[in-house]
């Protein structure tokens, strides 16, 4: 049967926004810009407030505008699914733990102070009922995870006191946004808010969320284990998103949002061994279905009523803007001291982003917000959302011109928390963590046979399931606050690659890789390991140490020998690679397009 592709025919709609999509990434990406920018100009652009406004009368504009803006809706809300899963998984119980002052301090701080205002102002400035007052609050309190996160993390700045603390209000909100949703979704419950009907919808949700733990609990990992046996991406990611839809029905049956049991789906398996495997598995079609969520975004986004009142927009979006960033800035001098950078951090933290997005939708839904109040909402996110870009920069002015401290230096991670990173728990990576737990070193090992991570796991080791081959897990890893990565792969290619990753991102860290021989060793070393361990010479060293000391000779000085003799090899293998002080690394542009020789 031959697909309808006429303009205005749903296929010719989805081919329309996948392409958008497909040129959204790399445009902004280019221009250094948040593609979450570009997916809500995109459209607007697109929608029927904008182009599509004239298609009527212009017929070739229906081959690039969309006709039906609900079935974008749909992708749209499997996409908000799919990040709130995203946001799940990033919300582990041991980051939360590491971060626990800034996420819980001033992460809650923030966020109940700033509703609280935003609420105030709504309520006694603008004549707002109290609870349309709070449901404002609440949405607009929140900042963009999605456009604030890859600017810092773009300069390098979540390693500094105020990346971390911005990072610390960010998580907050996402762990916010789950008793939001919670609320918005028993208060929306289609009850007439009477309380006998709100209590049964609670209990309801209450025991939805129950049952989504508890299967969790039980079901998840002999689901996860038996895919990651058969070694197969696919399989690897249909279980990954059955586990996504059944968690989203169940607490969708129970009469909560669909992003209610995904939230909680990416916490349970956070805590797992498959954290790292599943977000690098789902990160595709996160940021796909992302993109047509936010295009949905846009195309609802009336311009109409922005050309109408500019300047009113406009001015909402600045005293937003001012307001949050007043509010702000005193609490971060507060957790963190006088740094350099708060103030373009209270900035970035001022307009509001995707979760108010999220929240305005769920609050209209739910009855809380009427038609227009919502849309107005909208627009002000949208276009603050489109002003973050600017801000940073507005930002880094005012920083170089006003300052007058020292820079914010990198935050140093507690002792106990600083790990080693070895890839590869085989016959070597176990060998060496077991050294390194002897001389009580924390470390995390990251192994793709599922089984052994399982024996290993059920010991009480740090042993996740990864497939280190791909170069995205190692973003995952948190390199940042390791003392030292330790590579055991045998396979030269998979070294080189996790290598050139590593250091591409890490130019201070640690890496100390396994080599076959001398030549493989200094392969490595061009490629900018700190140290290679050649197998051929180390085992060479200690046979020679075992024929010294079983002739007789004493062991100091054969120990003393050894070492002198491993040195010189070293440097010897070190001198077969030019410009090794400055050696050279790959971005992962180049290292996705490798391939083995």
């Amino acid at each position: 049967m031959a697909l309808d592709i006429a303009p205005t025919s749903p296929v010719s709609d989805a081919i329309l926004i996948l392409g958008a999509v497909g040129l959204v990434i790399p445009a902004f990406a280019s221009l250094r810009i948040s593609p979450v920018v570009g997916f809500i100009l995109v459209g607007m652009l697109v929608g029927p407030h904008g182009l599509g406004a004239f298609a009527g009368d212009v017929p070739w504009l229906r081959w690039i505008t969309i006709s039906s803006p609900e079935a974008a809706g749909v992708y749209g809300e499997i996409g908000i699914v799919l990040l709130m899963f995203g946001i799940g998984l990033e919300l582990s119980f041991d980051r939360l733990k590491v971060m626990r002052r800034l996420v819980f301090g001033l992460g809650t701080l923030q966020v109940a102070v700033t509703a609280a205002a935003i609420a105030a102002v709504a309520a006694l400035a603008l004549g707002q009922p109290w609870p349309v007052a709070l449901a404002l609050g609440a949405a607009l309190a929140m900042s963009s995870t999605g456009v604030v996160l890859p600017i810092l993390s773009a300069e390098r700045a979540l390693v500094t006191t105020t990346g971390r603390a911005s990072l610390g209000v960010l998580l907050l909100q996402d762990v916010a946004l789950i008793p939001l949703l919670f609320l918005f979704s028993i208060v929306g419950g289609r009850a007439g808010f009477e309380p006998e009907a709100l209590w049964a919808l609670a209990l309801k949700g209450a025991a939805a969320i129950a049952l989504v733990v508890l299967a969790g609990r039980v079901l998840l990992r002999p689901a996860l284990r038996r895919a990651a046996r058969t070694r197969s991406p696919e399989m690897f990611l249909a279980a990954s998103l059955v586990i996504v839809i059944a968690a989203s029905a169940i607490t969708a049956a129970a009469g909560l949002s669909l992003v209610v049991g995904a939230l909680i789906a990416g916490l349970i398996i956070a805590d797992t061994e498959y954290r790292q495997q599943v977000e690098v598995t789902v990160a595709p079609f996160k940021g796909l279905f992302l993109g047509v969520f936010l295009i949905s975004i846009g195309m609802g986004l009336d311009l109409g009523r922005l050309a109408a009142s500019p300047l009113y927009y406009v001015a909402a979006v600045t005293a937003l803007v001012a307001l949050k960033a007043a509010l702000v800035y005193p609490m971060l001098r507060r957790f963190v001291g006088r740094q350099a950078g708060l103030k373009r951090a209270s900035l970035l933290l001022g307009p509001s982003g995707e979760m108010s997005l999220i929240l305005v939708a769920a609050a209209a839904g739910a009855g809380v917000l009427a038609g227009e109040v919502a849309a107005d909402t909208q627009l002000v996110t949208a276009l603050g959302m489109t002003a973050i870009p600017l801000l940073s920069r507005f930002g880094l002015f005012v920083e170089a011109r006003g300052r007058r401290w020292e820079p914010s230096e990198p935050l140093p991670p507690a002792e106990d928390q600083r790990r080693v990173v070895v890839i590869g728990f085989g016959r070597v990576g176990r060998l060496i963590c077991d050294m390194l737990e002897r001389h009580k070193v924390p470390y995390l090992a990251i192994d793709s046979d599922a089984d052994e991570v399982a024996r290993h796991r059920q010991r009480g080791r740090p042993v996740h399931f990864g497939d280190a081959a791909n170069i995205e897990l190692i973003a995952l890893l948190e390199l940042d606050r390791a003392r030292a990565l330790v590579v055991t792969m045998d396979h030269p290619f998979t070294a080189a690659r996790i290598v050139q990753a590593a250091r591409a991102d890490h130019p201070d860290l640690q890496i100390i890789a396994r080599a076959r021989d001398a030549h493989h060793a200094a392969e490595l070393y061009r490629l900018g390991v700190s140290d290679a361990v050649p197998e051929t010479v180390e085992a060479s060293l200690q046979l020679s140490e075992a024929v010294l000391v079983d002739i007789g000779v004493p062991m100091g000085p054969v120990i003393a020998s050894i070492h002198e003799k491993r040195s010189e090899l070293r440097e010897q293998i070190q001198a077969l690679v030019p410009n090794l002080e400055a050696p050279p690394t790959l971005g992962r542009r180049r290292l996705r397009d490798a391939a083995p020789n």
